[in-house]
């Protein structure tokens, strides 16, 4: 039995709602597999991070920014 059909044996015995996680774990993996989507999907993060951060948090993630700016990692 390949890697596949072994993979494909497991997830056919799962409840739909770990069939969902499955297929959330898959979409994750195609994404990290394109550096692109990758990059921009870590910036998302990054940014959704920032904006979730707590307030007392604000004035480093702030200068963070401005700094990642600054050398060019992230675009305005």
């Amino acid at each position: 039995m390949t890697g596949y059909e072994a993979t494909a044996a497991k997830i056919r015995e799962l409840p739909e709602p770990l069939i969902q996680e499955v297929n959330d774990f898959i979409d994750f993996l195609q994404i990290k597999s394109d550096s692109t989507r990758w990059q921009l999907w870590t910036l998302f993060n990054e940014a959704l991070e920032i904006a979730e951060s707590d307030f007392a948090d604000y004035l480093p993630n702030l200068e963070d920014y401005e700094n990642r700016l600054a050398r060019g990692e992230i675009k305005w």
